[in-house]
């Protein structure tokens, strides 16, 4: 159980990100769900609030902007104590073969889901090492492991998050902080209804379960993690694609 611990969520507000929060806080964790989206944000948070009984606080954060991040952090430390728990989420596509895709569609994904996590690690990683304790997730994805094609901004993103998670580890696993990721396959969420359906039957084609992921088996391995049962576990990849990977 983790009572006692707050957890930030960066795009808390709706999908993989909610279904974290969501379980999370039935852990017995503070949560502080971070999002561009502010008002999703704290509709988010006050439903949550409600349903489990623990506190629960809504931000607005753009992770690209570092003066943002810091900013969010110290609200989320007055208002609701130290963060022991980052989870990396925050994360967008645009999709486009190599030889169309503009300058704005890399830098943008880029921004956002690889130096976005940066921002966040480096502002939560000096309370976690000055209380000996933290848990830090990112969400990466299948495709940062065996890329995809119309995808090489993405790929390239999410691959950047297990160098990244790798490279934190070793820095600070005798701290007692743990740095893991989470390689979802196809889960629905509202990024990814967004997806022509030719490129939802290409996924569910390569997935030997032959069904499509959901955000709430993303939120137990993430839960798992966070926990002391993962203690002895960093640097670590797992991937839960219902076998894509693999096919």
């Amino acid at each position: 159980m983790l009572e006692g611990r707050l957890a930030l969520i960066t795009g808390g507000a709706q999908g993989i990100g909610r279904a974290i929060a969501t379980r999370l806080a039935t852990e017995g964790a503070n949560i502080a769900i971070v999002d561009i989206m502010q008002d999703a944000a704290k509709e988010t948070a006050r439903e949550l609030a409600d349903k489990t009984g623990v506190k629960v606080g809504g931000f607005y954060m753009d992770v690209s902007d570092s003066a943002s991040v810091e900013d969010t952090f110290a609200k989320v430390s007055a208002e609701m104590g130290t963060v022991g728990i980052l989870i990396n989420n925050a994360g967008i596509t645009r999709d486009n073969i190599l030889i169309r895709m503009k300058d704005d569609e890399w830098q943008k994904v880029l921004n956002i889901n690889l130096t976005g996590a940066f921002n966040c690690c480096r502002a939560a990683i000096k309370d976690m090492v000055k209380n000996r304790w933290g848990r830090i997730v990112n969400i990466t994805s299948v495709v940062g492991m065996k890329g995809n094609v119309g995808q090489v901004n993405y790929a390239s993103s999410k691959a950047g998050l297990i160098g990244m998670a790798i490279t934190l580890a070793k820095e600070y696993a005798s701290r007692g902080v743990t740095v893991n990721c989470i390689a979802p396959g196809y889960i629905r969420t509202p990024m990814t209804d967004d997806l022509k359906p030719d490129v939802r039957d290409y996924w569910l084609s390569k997935i030997p379960m032959r069904r499509f992921g959901d955000a709430v088996e993303i939120a137990g391995v993430a839960a798992f993690l966070c926990s002391h049962d993962a203690a002895y576990i960093t640097g670590e990849v797992i991937r839960v694609d219902g076998g894509t990977y693999i096919d």
